[in-house]
């Protein structure tokens, strides 16, 4: 599972202000970035800024070993892109983006479709769905016109808000997710296409209130959440089971989630305009620690590929999100270590025991040229990709039922080359033998792997 930042602070002017900030991120623990690229009617590919701008992305990412996600879309509901034309312009502008930065591969279609703050019309006169059946056409064609750049891109769809009324007799019009994946579901199959629309699925699972933990679970109520991952992945499965388009299968990406924490007196001067009353802030604190509980859910989630903060850098106007690990000045939050523990924990494989999963380890061994039968230690070096326990063995052939004759056991930390040092003994006798080293993950084990030696003789 990747973990990003939401962070379009990191598309500077220069590349090495484009680098600070992505080392920055880097070193925060995140190892992947979400930025946007605005569409706007008439748009067939990017401006002479924005392909600038992207370049210095593409190049500090490349630098710092970042992922680059992009979400491609319009600005406000009055540039929805409802006709031939402009859905064609749309999806040329985003195969532009893949076309000319090859390190973007992964492209997020729209943003959040069921708010009419971002599409409009939500709904058409009789009060049935308008937006779903729009939206599903623009990610089809945006879908094909990427695939035809290169099969390599992924084409990540939704990215859809929260919540949402499903009332068209309202003031402003919005779909739950609930109700959205249903819709596009139907849409999609009355379509009659026989392709996918899309390969991932990206949700904005933000909480209610600023006060309510990762865990909660709307269990009566069409929200979906970071806790509701059973609601949303049995939805995708109803919508699209049976199809050419994967649905309960489908791998999830959380494309934005964040909290809004509290700025000490000591940094208020860094930050501008006055916080909304309805905003409500955490202790830093607890947005720590609220972070650390999404990465552990987000981790136990068999589908998911991906958990985005927003952001990773407070943004300086009190009007926006103070949600990142650095205050507006880019100096470290008071939880950042423990966020950052939580990241690595999670790449490590031991960030939570989770219910039903088993973690195959990949495992490197580096065994010794020439091995010593007099009895002397065996230096071996083992990397496992995850924290990872290992039995190291000596084992004396036929293969059919080999023999140990000396071995070693402990515990490897992941992505770190570990000596391995078997103790020594009486002389091997006449006979051939090998190097065995059985690896399993620390925590959630699946089935174990085993790396073998070339055969070696003692005489």
């Amino acid at each position: 599972m990747s973990i990003g930042a939401a962070e379009d602070a990191v598309k500077k002017q220069t590349l090495v202000s484009a680098t600070t900030h992505m080392r920055l991120t880097r070193l925060a623990g995140f190892d992947s970035i979400r930025i946007t690229s605005i569409w706007s009617p008439g748009q067939k590919a990017p401006p002479a800024l924005e392909r600038k701008l992207l370049a210095n992305v593409q190049t500090a990412a490349r630098l710092n070993g970042i992922k680059v996600f992009v979400s491609v879309h319009h600005v406000g509901s009055r540039t929805t892109p409802l006709t031939d034309t402009a859905r064609a312009d749309f999806a040329r502008y985003a195969a532009a983006l893949a076309k000319g930065f090859p390190l973007f591969r992964d492209i997020i279609v729209g943003n959040e479709p069921n708010l009419n703050r971002f599409w409009m019309p939500q709904f058409n006169l009789d009060g049935s769905d308008a937006a779903a059946p729009a939206y599903l056409a623009l990610l089809a064609q945006t879908y094909d016109t990427l695939k035809r750049v290169s099969r390599k891109v992924t084409v990540i769809g939704g990215a859809l808000s929260r919540s949402g009324a499903d009332n068209p007799a309202a003031d402003r019009h919005t779909h739950s997710p609930t109700t959205f994946i249903r819709d596009l579901g139907d849409a999609y199959r009355e379509s009659g296409r026989a392709r996918p629309i899309m390969d991932q699925f990206a949700h904005h699972p933000y909480a209610d209130r600023s006060t309510q933990p990762p865990t909660f679970r709307h269990t009566n109520t069409r929200t979906i959440t970071l806790a509701d991952y059973g609601k949303l992945v049995a939805l995708l499965g109803r919508a699209f089971d049976g199809t050419a388009q994967p649905g309960s299968t489908m791998p999830i990406v959380y494309a934005e989630y964040g909290y809004q924490a509290r700025i000490p007196a000591h940094k208020a001067k860094r930050y501008k305009d006055r916080e909304q009353a309805t905003i409500n802030p955490i202790s830093e604190k607890l947005q720590g620690t609220f972070y650390r509980q999404a990465i552990q859910l987000s981790f136990c989630q068999p589908n998911v590929r991906a958990l985005i903060l927003f952001h990773a850098f407070d943004e300086p106007s009190l009007i926006g999100w103070q949600s990142g690990l650095y205050y507006a000045d880019r100096t470290p939050k008071t939880n950042l270590q423990l966020v950052r523990g939580a990241m690595d924990e999670s790449r490590r494989g031991v960030i939570a025991r989770c219910e039903g999963l088993e973690l195959a380890v990949k495992a490197k061994v580096r065994f010794p040229a020439s091995p010593s039968t007099n009895g002397d230690p065996a230096a071996l070096t083992l990397t496992c990709d995850l924290d990872c326990t290992y039995v190291a063995r000596i084992e004396q052939l036929p293969a059919e039922k080999p023999k140990p004759v000396r071995s070693l056991r402990g515990r490897a930390v992941a992505a770190t080359a570990t000596k391995l040092l078997l103790p020594g003994g009486a002389p091997l006798k006449p006979g051939r033998y090998r190097f065995a080293v059985e690896v399993a993950a620390a925590l959630n084990p699946g089935v174990p792997a085993v790396v073998l030696g070339k055969p070696f003789s003692a005489s």
